[in-house]
């Protein structure tokens, strides 16, 4: 097997303030909203959008009713702690970080070298407005393709 990812889901708190949200981001990171789609498994109690690239798909989904009130918490056993997407270059973490800012999520660390992953690890980090949180990063010499 090769090891790639086919899709990706993230249980999120409220899907009300989360799916406007990811309709903003999920272009932003290469995703077109056009092969957006959603559903309603009521015997599973959930409420899914999935955002659909040939790279892999992304999913947002709503918790059960039974957890509604839990707090979401990356440190928590069976948490998701965070997702990286990797930029082309240093120049499109700059890019991206100001388009994500300028969506309203939570900037966690602006773009900058981060040495302890590295010397060529450049990368930013932000959480979604329920506190999930993500990073864009680069991690070659600068000019060098990935």
């Amino acid at each position: 097997m090769e090891p790639i990812i086919d899709h990706i889901q993230i249980t999120v708190k409220n899907m009300k303030v989360a799916e406007p949200f990811y309709d903003k981001l999920m272009p932003i990171l290469g995703f077109n909203l056009e092969d957006k789609i959603s559903a309603v498994i009521e015997e599973h109690d959930l409420y899914v959008v999935e955002y659909l690239n040939e790279s892999f798909d992304f999913g947002i989904c709503s918790p059960r009713t039974t957890f509604r009130g839990d707090t979401i918490h990356r440190r928590k056993p069976g948490a998701f702690h965070h997702m990286a997407f990797r930029a082309n270059s240093r120049k499109e973490v700059d890019e991206l970080f100001l388009r994500i800012k300028e969506i309203g999520a939570n900037i966690v660390y602006a773009p900058q070298i981060f040495e302890e992953h590295g010397p060529y690890y450049y990368a930013m980090f932000f959480k979604d407005l329920e506190g999930i949180k993500y990073e864009i990063v680069y991690n070659k010499p600068e000019g060098e393709v990935v």
